[in-house]
């Protein structure tokens, strides 16, 4: 008997133990070498499911796939057997052997891992030939290429790189962005805006593509010699077609991350010229117009006028330095102050850019402005040029007369200058008048707003007193208070009389309510009591003359006739003066 429990025993620890050994987690790659222009695939396979999956860090490369998620179920001969698949793709950073660690999961609350797996990256492979393998296919269809417009440019002449991304027809692209930005260290550069990328038809090497442009940056070199222009790296997530159909017989596709660069671009700068370079030239390469203008031709000693030099047109206009102006030393100028109106866009800069110098003379005279030049480099001709401003007068009318013997001492703005003589008003223009504060400090404590803030409160008791005194003798004035009314009315009515001029029987409306409240105002009687004859003979006993009386009589009369007869806007205007004048001379009449 003890035999055969020890026998059961036995068989139920081994049938234990292969339950336990029956559990797999392990880690499967593609390749174990590969180069680093390759993608690694690894599988991490378990015949149990089960919960909380932790996938390595991954060190040394970059998931450019995955997780992608498998389960398979079937039966053989009576057994069931199950398989789960975490799959990722890889792609490697850098070339030497690497390391993926362990990942872990948990299966009926057992913590299981994988082992490390090493793999060697080597330098770049050439591919084999596979019709159907999508980096091949994603290799072959998407293209960057860096376009400049000009390889041998001079010093400080603009171009133009535009980077496009073709695409071959029977793949697409459904995502990118730039992994390795050029710096364009030797040069000046602006990026232009790109609105919205547009799709438009093209070839790469003969061949049918579509392409989209997706920067533009414009250079300007700042060095001769050979430069070159780093790469602009790009990740892209490619549609590349397989060989699955769906059931409709419709090509299955899948998404590939390729990397893509434009490569490096090497341009030759040449120098400017030395032969007939001016002595004053300051770098600027391009096609200019140059003057100098001035705010007045005439003014008066200590006032101001502003002396503007400009330049325009197109080139290197925030690269170069502008002329200084230089004028007689009887004149008083100041700092510049620099103005720039410029643009870029895909052939360079374009605009203006301008010095704005302050000039105050100080005595009664003409003087004249010298000529001022400014020399730049002409692309077109690859020539020097010069441009020369007319000479400029400005005559001050009065002031101070110099008396010196002559005025031909010229100075410029950075200039050291020589002794003006000057008048006893020579600061004339300058405001005297200094608004100074105290340094020591105001306390509210104790000071006149303080005691002001105590007792007003205190004086505007009595006052509030009287006030409410006397809107309670007003309120209490039944009588008054109804004349008021009435004179508030009357107003009322006759501005609304003068805002309907045209709409007659909303204008005579108002006009006869405006007429009612001024007599009931003026002769204190009641709506009740109006009848021609009482007005007239209150307005009689109250020293009106009677032509006024018939005239007021005889407005109130045309207010009833007009809402039956037509009437113009003329006649309106008429009826309404004659109120105001009628309503006026009762005012100064009555007694």
């Amino acid at each position: 008997m003890k035999l055969i429990k020890h026998i059961t025993l036995l068989l139920f620890v081994l049938s234990t133990t292969i339950g336990v050994a029956q559990v797999k987690f392990e880690a499967k790659v593609s390749k174990t070498k590969l180069g680093i222009n390759e993608r690694l695939r690894i599988d991490f396979e378990m015949n149990k499911d089960g919960d909380n999956f932790t996938p390595p860090d991954f060190n040394g490369f970059t998931v450019v796939g995955g997780p992608n998620t498998s389960v398979s179920h079937s039966w053989l001969n009576g057994e069931r057997s199950f398989s789960k698949t975490y799959s990722y793709f890889l792609a490697p950073k850098k070339r030497g052997k690497i390391t993926i660690n362990q990942a872990t999961i948990e299966i009926e609350g057992e913590i299981y891992k994988t082992q490390t797996v090493a793999v060697e990256v080597t330098a770049a492979v050439k591919r084999p030939n596979d019709p159907y393998n999508a980096d091949n296919i994603a290799e072959d269809n998407i293209h960057l290429v860096a376009e400049v417009s000009k390889t041998d440019p001079y010093l400080n002449e603009a171009i133009s790189v535009e980077y496009k991304l073709y695409v071959s027809a029977n793949t697409g692209v459904s995502n990118w962005r730039e992994i390795d930005n050029p710096k364009f260290s030797d040069f000046w550069s602006q990026n232009i805006d790109i609105k919205g990328l547009k799709v438009q038809n093209g070839t790469y090497k003969g061949e049918e593509y579509r392409y989209v442009v997706l920067r533009k940056t414009v250079l300007y070199p700042q060095k001769t010699g050979k430069l070159e222009i780093e790469p602009l790296s790009l990740d892209v997530t490619v549609d590349v077609p397989t060989n699955r159909r769906d059931i409709f017989g419709g090509r299955l596709m899948t998404k590939v991350h390729r990397t893509v660069s434009a490569g490096a671009r090497t341009i030759n700068v040449k120098p400017l010229p030395e032969d007939n370079k001016p002595s004053d030239f300051t770098g600027a390469v391009g096609a200019f117009n140059f003057k100098v203008a001035g705010s007045k031709k005439s003014l008066n000693a200590t006032e101001s006028l502003q002396l503007k030099v400009e330049v325009t047109g197109n080139g290197n206009l925030k690269l170069f330095k502008l002329p200084k102006l230089t004028v007689p030393s009887s004149l008083e100028i100041y700092e510049p102050e620099y103005t720039e109106n410029v643009r870029t866009n895909l052939s360079g800069m374009q605009g203006s850019i301008s010095d704005s110098y302050t000039v105050v003379p100080q005595f009664k005279g003409k003087y004249p402005i010298p000529k001022v030049s400014f020399s730049y480099f002409d692309l077109k001709t690859e020539t020097y040029k010069r441009i020369t401003s007319d000479e400029l007068i400005i005559d001050v009318l009065e002031g101070p007369t110099n008396t010196a013997t002559s005025d031909n001492s010229i100075t410029t703005v950075a200039g050291n200058k020589q002794k003006v003589i000057l008048s006893n008003d020579q600061f004339a223009f300058i405001k005297t008048d200094a608004n100074l504060t105290t340094i020591k400090p105001n306390y509210f404590f104790k000071s006149t707003w303080f005691w002001s803030s105590l007792l007003l409160p205190l004086l505007a008791i009595p006052l509030a007193m009287v006030y409410r005194k006397e809107r309670d003798k007003r309120a209490a004035d039944v009588f008054g208070n109804k004349i008021r009314k009435a004179d508030k009315l009357a107003k009322k009515y006759l501005s609304e009389a003068k805002r309907n001029l045209g709409q007659k029987e909303a204008f005579y409306v108002a006009l006869e309510k405006a007429l009612h409240n001024y007599l009931k105002a003026t002769l204190h009687i009641e709506t009740s009591e109006f009848s021609k004859d009482k007005i007239e003979e209150l307005l009689t006993s109250k020293n009106v003359e009677t032509s006024v009386v018939e005239e007021f009589v005889g407005i109130l009369k045309n207010c009833e006739l007009a809402r039956y007869t037509p009437i113009t806007n003329v006649e309106m205007q008429q009826d309404y003066d004659k109120s105001a004048k009628t309503i006026s001379l009762i005012d100064k009449q009555i007694s």
